[in-house]
């Protein structure tokens, strides 16, 4: 299929502002400000390599910071769409925030969230000309993640439809799950029938034990060895029983992460695509913010499997965009060229002039 956009998705957008200088929350007193989410940045590397990228939001009209994100995903290269809601007085709607600092050494980040009236809460599927999008533009890949189809009964309605359109009309779903147990807690029968409902049409499904378990209702791992080693054989039988409840799927990945400390971290990943397994063995990163290492691996990922890359080039990739990612201020990882990836994975970081 060779559509407008090679990679679409659904997100409520935010602002996330982060103490200077590796400060913890509450003890730094000047704060970097800039437009995130878990959704968002997965389109991060494809559109900074040149692909066409879409993303469906709703933004608060008027509100100036609607218009740094906005601004902020035109400098990404990232093409958005969705309504300006109007905001209804002081306590009405708002972008979120989600203040978060990055940890070091020791010392764990600290994360958050301040989601009270988020205005993307109530993104439904009128905010948006699907048959547009689908049947007339055409859409490669549709992205869904679990913490946007778990915010509110709107949006995982809205999650479904575009799987159900992107299944009839010939695009790959990928499938984040990301199970926040805040999101499930007493929907937990609610949110089950629409995870499985899009996972049952997805073609690459992303989780770890936790994810699976919990989201899916798939047996977690047996225990393995203590590194993360020693468990990969533990976590492949998992994705082989998450593979045959979900047969539609040709892809399954997970990464793998040890926390030495917050500055350190053992980064690997797995994965299983049309019956091949490749495996990225764990090797120790440095980490300057953790937080959009995962979606910096699933933008990777995506990106190498639209590029028609090998299956283990594809894990390769994503590990590499993963790792870049966490040596980034902003929750994304943004690489000049394809080149600079391989750098990364091939261990180079040599100056290049």
């Amino acid at each position: 299929m060779n559509g407008k956009y090679q990679l679409l998705t659904a997100t409520s957008m935010g602002v996330r502002i982060t103490p200077m200088n590796s400060q913890p929350v509450g003890i730094g007193n000047t704060f970097v400000m800039h437009s995130t989410s878990a959704e968002s940045n997965v389109l991060n590397v494809a559109a900074s390599l040149g692909m066409r990228t879409k993303l469906l939001t709703r933004f608060v009209k008027d509100s100036p910071i609607a218009a740094f994100i906005k601004g902020d995903l035109r400098r990404r290269n990232i093409e958005f769409e969705g309504p300006d809601i109007p905001q209804q007085g002081p306590w009405g709607c708002r972008h979120q925030f989600n203040i978060a600092d990055t940890g070091y050494g020791v010392r764990g980040p600290r994360v958050y969230n301040d989601r009270a009236g988020e205005v993307g809460r109530d993104i439904c599927a009128s905010d948006f000309d699907l048959k547009r999008i689908f049947v007339d533009e055409g859409v490669e890949i549709v992205h869904l993640s679990g913490l946007f189809a778990a915010m509110s009964p709107t949006t995982g309605e809205l999650c479904l439809r575009l799987a159900e359109l992107a299944h009839d009309n010939g695009a790959k779903i990928s499938f984040d799950l990301n199970y926040r147990a805040s999101f499930w807690k007493g929907r937990e029968a609610e949110l089950r029938e629409v995870f499985t409902g899009i996972a049952s049409r997805a073609d690459i499904l992303i989780g770890n034990e936790e994810d699976f378990q919990l989201a899916l209702g798939v047996a977690g791992p047996e225990a393995g060895g203590k590194d993360l080693a020693g468990k990969i054989d533990s976590f492949k039988e998992m994705i082989l029983r998450v593979s045959r409840q979900f047969p539609n799927a040709s892809t399954f990945a997970t990464t793998l992460r040890e926390v030495i400390n917050a500055s350190q971290h053992n980064w690997g990943a797995i994965m299983r695509m049309n019956g091949e397994w490749s495996v990225a063995q764990p090797r120790t990163i440095p980490v300057l913010d953790r937080i959009g290492g995962g979606d910096g691996f699933v933008a990777g990922l995506l990106y190498g499997i639209l590029r028609g890359f090998s299956p283990e080039d594809c894990l390769h990739f994503g590990w590499a965009t993963g790792a870049m990612a966490v040596t980034m201020e902003e929750d994304f990882a943004t690489p000049l060229d394809e080149e600079q990836v391989w750098s990364v994975w091939n261990g180079n970081a040599r100056i290049k002039r």
